[in-house]
Parts: structure tokens; sequence; C-alpha cells
């Protein structure tokens, strides 16, 4: 019996040896945190501090405004090499448009830390700016990445139709594109894909309760490792590991060092980038993969996407 129970103890070290080993192994990406935001203004060194302890190597820092384009570029200046820049005005924003800082943001993408453009698209959910606005500004968006040769970081909510006919347009002159913060249906993420778009999948996995959406998608492997791109668009879109119809597989997935940085650094009202590895952890679980292979191929993927360094 001694034996045995010593048998036991050696094989549950030996398995946790393994999951700390397989858990520093991770190549963690976040495409997408809104860093700028007023939330980090007293401890943005920690917030940066804490993700590269928890495998996120990399952080691009969203633009969504031209006055946030301008401090996500800032920041990059003083985190070289782990922080980069997008530069957009959000759907939200686009009645706010006007030439004078049209130019200003055209500025700021010309800086090569600034590797994306946008945060840009469509907002019919919430409609704080007139569809047309919406639908002028983002025309200019992807005419600006076109002429830059960088990739459109694009927000879609509620406006499927009208968005993909206006990337239509551009079809046979598009830079790479990403759907950012996918919470959208399986027949629009499918369109997507067709198109050869990006998915950015974040912590909204926790609030899908569909069953036509993004956890149906992981579920059947309808989203190939090769267009997976993962983000935790802090301090939004806090993962919510303890939901109750997350599945018990998938709660299960999740490993201890996850669970102590989500837990002890991240909160409904300010999510942190550290929070990555749970969603990649959650994601593999769904897709029934191991979460290594998951992080590997996502970080590859933004590697390519965005040409980082």
């Amino acid at each position: 019996m001694a034996t045995e129970s010593v048998h036991t103890v050696a094989e549950d070290l030996m398995k946790a040896a393994k999951m700390e080993k397989c858990y520093e192994n991770y190549i963690l990406i976040d495409v997408g945190a809104n860093l700028t935001n007023k939330k980090y203004g007293r401890d943005l060194d920690s917030v940066v501090q804490r993700a590269k302890d928890s495998g996120v190597q990399k952080i691009m820092v969203t633009g969504t405004s031209v006055k946030a384009s301008k401090e996500a570029l800032r920041l990059t200046r003083i985190y070289p090499g782990t922080l980069y820049s997008t530069a957009g005005i959000h759907p939200h924003d686009a009645k706010s448009y006007d030439e004078e800082s049209w130019q200003e943001l055209c500025r700021i993408v010309q800086n090569t830390e600034c590797v994306a453009v946008g945060e840009c698209g469509l907002d019919y959910n919430r409609n704080f700016s007139n569809p047309e606005d919406q639908k002028a500004v983002f025309e200019k968006h992807i005419k600006l990445a076109i002429e830059h040769n960088k990739p459109l970081f694009v927000h879609e909510r509620d406006a499927f139709s009208d968005l993909s006919e206006i990337l239509d347009k551009y079809a046979n002159k598009l830079p790479p594109v990403l759907v950012h913060c996918f919470t959208g249906s399986v027949e629009n993420a499918l369109a997507y894909l067709q198109k050869g778009y990006y998915i950015g999948l974040t912590g909204y996995l926790c609030k899908d309760k569909s069953d036509t959406g993004v956890r149906k998608l992981l579920v059947d492997n309808l989203i190939p490792l090769d267009r997976l791109v993962v983000e935790t668009d802090a301090p939004f879109m806090y993962p919510n590991t303890r939901a109750s119809k997350l599945p018990t597989n998938v709660k299960e997935g999740l490993t201890e060092r996850s669970m102590t940085f989500l837990h002890r650094y991240c909160t409904f009202q300010r999510n942190e980038p550290c929070s990555l590895p749970a969603i990649v952890e959650m994601i593999a679980a769904f897709m029934d993969k191991k979460p290594e292979e998951v992080a590997l191929a996502s970080s590859f993927n933004a590697m390519k996407l965005f040409g980082l360094t």
C-alpha cells in the first residue's frame, strides 16, 4: 500500500513538472490591448511586466482615436520590442472625423512601430455614429492601409453585410485583414475565413451562450490554426472562467498558473494582458488541442501578419 502511495505521489510530481514545462514553453502574443486606457495610468510598468511573466512576449496597443493612436505610438518607444501599435478611428467615433486630425493619423501610420491600420470598421450594435459616417471613414482606413501596405485591424458588430460589401470592393488590393475580437456567428466567421481574413478571439468565449457562435466555431474545428490570433482586448472582455455554462472539460483545461495570473491581477472592471494564457487554454480545450499548439500557431500568425520582430 505504501509503495502504491509513493508511486502515485511520484506520478503526480511528474505530471506537475510536465505541466510546468508545458506552461513555460508557451509563446504568446496579445494582438489587441487598450493600454492607453486611463485604467492603466498608474501602473503600466507592472501591467507590462506581469504580461511578460505570464508568457506574453509582445502586445499590440490598439489605437481607437487619433489621440489614442498617438499615445499608443509613444508607448512603443518606452517599451521597444515588446509593445507595437495600431492607428485608427473606432466606428463609434466616426462622427468626430475631420480632415486635420485625419492627416495626423496618416503621419502616425508611417512609423515602423505602427504595424496596422485600425481599429476601424462598422458597429451597428450601438450606432454611436451614423452608419453612413461609419462607412465613409472605414473606406478611408482601407485606402490608407492599401497605400502603406499595412494590415487592417477591423471592428465589426452587427454589420457583417455592409462591412463585407465594402471590403469586397477592394478585394484585389487588400492587405491582410484581421477581424478583431470576433463575436459573430459561425456563418460569418466562415465567410471571413473564405476571404483569407484572420480571426481574433478574446475572453468573449466565456460569455457566448449561443449554439451558432464562437464556441461552435471552436468545438467543430471550423477555424484553421493558421488563421487564428488571440487577444485580451484589455481592459475589456474579462475571461470569466467561473461562468456557470463553461463546459467542465474547458474548466479542467485551465492550469493553476494561468488562474493565478487571472484571479490575482484581473477583474471584470480591468482585464490585463496577463489573462491571455487562460484564454489560450480555453480555446485549446474547446478545440480539443494542446494549449502550447494553439499558443505557438497564434503567435506565429501574429508575427507573420503584422511583421513583428
